[in-house]
């Protein structure tokens, strides 16, 4: 969610080489994504709770969450000791809580359960909810889901944010703990878009140990940046260090925190000052960090505005992950992003990957087919650590029959090694518009300041992939039973061979 729009005083950035209407960046204190899920809770009201959902089969994907509102922004993971557990999650935009999902048969059908959500601050009104999901397996069965809450003041808009960890300890159907930290008030930074990660590697020092990187979004000054959370007591304390420049501006979005084989941690990000993908690594479980540097540089500083997402604007934002199988490129990392392709008109994914810690970077190249004149946004990647593939899920346009780029689907590309790829393999087995409704209700339904949110997720083991998506495939009518019609977003996933 790019809750960094209301503190951030940005000017709105243009392409270089691209038309000022097509390049422009959707940065804007007017358009906060969170505040249009605020307004219509503090109008309408949450609706119920949906209870202990079960998934169902949609066009021949799995439609996970099956259930009354929309969902947006998804993440996936798996048990490492036992695969075919899974658990993910998504954000409820028309309810306060975050929504997690388990299934226990390889992602063929699903449960869905709400995560927990502390009592309203002193000086904030009832209205407080999550945001951000993202997930993670340790090696003991332990299941962490980290967001973000976000409280609401009376009448004054933001009153703070901080920083949530809850812990399951059966595979994701309760969450019986969860850990609140690193609080801030509206007015000073705000805690944006964690990612967490776990140490599976057998023989590290720091097995087990449990990371958070997120953004502090500040204007100006040094003390927001990239800040990563630490935990060696299964999610229940953690220490907070920054990785970033202490120095710098601290203008990031999106640190995204991986594990290397020995135990590595690395930590990449959107540095949108600089217009790089910045990156830092620590040998020492995240307690002292190196110097900061960058992956490579960019067209793209914060987010651009495409077709396929109308109001919204697509995120540049880093997807990375390390290469922890025995094969011969173990060690290896890869980091991916958005960018623009070389016609400065459409977007693509592009990759870098390290094989020495991440002290070079080869030069970006764009991530599986060569389609012209299409949009490829909303990225995730995921090394497989038994075989050593890289897998990067993505939507794409390359289907749209409209001429205009509305129309999406999910694609999955698959390479040895970061440089030959395979032909992408279409996920979804429906097309989905979500710029203009597909002519079934009136585009005023669907909740733009939302629609797929800022990114997807991907998770890879064995030769096998578990992409998980939103899409609008599903279009609710008022016979349903559900409190209003729209165009449904639903989470979709699939499970895709070797």
């Amino acid at each position: 969610m790019k809750t960094i729009h209301l503190l951030l005083s940005f000017a709105v950035a243009t392409v270089a080489g691209a038309s000022s209407a097509r390049a422009q960046s959707t940065l804007s204190q007017n358009k906060p994504t969170w505040w249009d899920k605020y307004q219509l809770l503090s109008k309408s009201g949450s609706d119920p709770a949906p209870g202990a959902t079960g998934s169902a089969t949609a066009d021949g994907n799995v439609d996970v969450s099956d259930e009354c509102g929309p969902q947006s922004e998804t993440y996936i993971t798996l048990n490492p000791v036992r695969p075919r557990i899974l658990a993910a999650g998504a954000n409820e935009i028309f309810r306060l809580p975050m929504r997690g999902y388990f299934s226990s048969d390889g992602g063929a059908s699903w449960g869905g359960v709400d995560l927990p959500l502390p009592p309203a601050r002193q000086g904030s009104n009832d209205t407080r909810f999550g945001s951000d999901p993202s997930l993670a397996f340790d090696t003991r069965g332990n299941l962490y889901y980290s967001y973000i809450v976000v409280f609401f003041g009376n009448g004054s808009g933001v009153n703070g944010t901080e920083m949530a960890v809850a812990r399951s300890t059966d595979g994701g159907r309760t969450y019986p703990s969860v850990t609140y930290f690193s609080f801030e008030t509206g007015s000073s930074r705000f805690n944006d878009k964690p990612m967490v990660t776990a140490d599976t590697n057998a023989k590290s020092l720091f097995r087990d140990n449990v990371y958070v990187a997120w953004d502090a979004a500040v204007g100006g000054t040094s003390a927001g940046g990239v800040r990563v959370g630490r935990s060696s007591d299964n999610g229940a304390s953690f220490s907070v260090n920054r990785a970033d420049d202490p120095k710098g501006p601290g203008k990031a979005i999106g640190a995204v925190p991986f594990v290397g084989p020995g135990g590595e941690l690395y930590v990449a990000w959107n540095d949108y000052k600089a217009n790089t993908i910045g990156f830092n690594r620590s040998f020492d479980g995240a307690a002292t960090w190196g110097a900061a540097s960058v992956v490579a540089g960019k067209r793209i500083p914060f987010d651009i505005a495409i077709p396929a997402e109308s109001f919204r604007g697509a995120l540049v934002y880093a997807a990375c992950d390390a290469d922890r199988s025995s094969g011969p490129h173990r060690g290896r990392l890869y980091c991916s992003w958005l960018d623009l392709n070389d016609d400065a008109v459409t977007t693509n994914i592009f990759l870098s990957f390290s094989d020495d810690r991440g002290a070079s970077w080869s030069a970006p190249a764009p991530v599986g087919d060569r389609v012209a004149g299409v949009d490829r946004f909303n990225q995730w990647l995921s090394v497989d650590p038994v075989t050593g593939q890289v897998d990067v899920a993505f939507y794409d346009t390359r289907n749209d029959t409209t001429g205009s780029r509305y129309q999406t689907d999910y694609y999955l590309a698959r390479s040895s090694d970061g440089v030959s790829w395979l032909a992408d393999a279409r996920v979804s087995d429906a097309s989905s518009n979500e710029h203009d409704c597909g002519g079934t209700f009136p585009c005023s339904a669907i909740n733009y300041g939302n629609q797929q949110g800022d990114y997807e997720g991907l998770v890879s083991f064995d030769g096998v992939a578990h992409p998980i998506w939103t899409d609008s495939r599903r279009q609710q009518e008022p016979s349903s039973g559900c409190r209003r019609p729209f165009v449904m977003e639903e989470v979709f996933t699939a499970t895709v061979g070797p």
